[in-house]
């Protein structure tokens, strides 16, 4: 991995393949290596990008709060470190995807394509904000071993446990070995992130939504919404996953992924 330096702060970067590049963003509280069959699908067709947010993997840690709006412009400093110059495909997953939002109203002028996998558009209620929050305090005290226990259930299709036990292991491994400061930070940021619904039918960009059938925490039937929101929006349906369908079902998503990058 490349590690860049920006924005006062070292980043983990994986950067590999030529052509048309593009960003992946992974999920809360996890790292880049969520999109490791993304990476290996695409990499023959276009200059593929995942870094580890900061927080997170091998980057910096900032304690305190770590927003949306910072990782967005972290990721647009990355690129430009990188000397990528043209607009980008982002791709964001839960948090990546709060990233994603950011990212398209920020940086317009980086954005060719939008994805965003698995994520929400409305703000946290006041009981969500207040459930962060106290996770934030709980794992300064006790570690991600408890975000681990809290988050697992919650996180993949009734099947994959059974049927895919290494994805769910790998998962594990990642919040275990997350820093407890950057675990903090970024769920005092999400827990003030802002409701992006009404700009979502101003977003002009080739946009595709993804969502797992089975997602407990995104819905499909609230990512549905979010697509019709959006001017041209497709929206799939990604089988036998939930909340991470690009690790339950990578070959669904790297077939969506290829469809939407070769129609836009």
């Amino acid at each position: 991995m490349k590690m860049i330096a920006a924005l006062q702060a070292t980043f983990a970067v994986e950067d590999r393949g030529q052509g048309s590049p593009i960003v992946f963003a992974h999920g809360f509280p996890l790292d880049h290596s969520m999109w490791d069959a993304q990476l290996a699908g695409l990499a023959d067709s276009h200059r593929v990008i995942a870094p580890d947010l900061r927080g997170f993997g091998r980057s910096t840690v900032t304690p305190g709060k770590v927003t949306m709006a910072d990782m967005a412009d972290d990721c647009a400093a990355i690129l430009e470190t990188l000397g990528v110059d043209e607009p980008v495909t982002f791709v964001g997953l839960s948090m990546g995807g709060y990233v994603a939002w950011q990212f398209a109203l920020r940086h317009p002028a980086k954005l060719r394509r939008l994805v965003v996998c698995d994520s929400r558009a409305v703000a946290d209620t006041p009981q969500g904000v207040e459930t962060r929050l106290k996770m934030a305090e709980i794992v300064l005290k006790h570690g991600t071993e408890s975000v681990a226990e809290a988050m697992l259930p919650k996180l993949f299709a009734p099947t994959t446990a059974e049927q895919l036990p290494q994805v769910v292991d790998a998962v594990r491994q990642m919040i275990l070995h997350a820093a407890p400061e950057g675990v903090a930070a970024a769920q005092r940021g999400m827990a003030e992130r802002p409701d992006v619904t009404g700009e979502l039918p101003q977003l002009s960009v080739p946009t595709l939504i993804l969502c797992g059938t089975h997602d407990a925490i995104s819905p499909l039937a609230e990512m549905r919404t979010i697509a019709e929101q959006i001017p041209g929006a497709k929206l799939v349906e990604i089988p036998n996953a939930g909340h991470m369908a690009p690790m339950e079902n990578p070959t669904a998503v790297n077939d969506a992924l290829r469809t939407f990058l070769a129609e836009s």
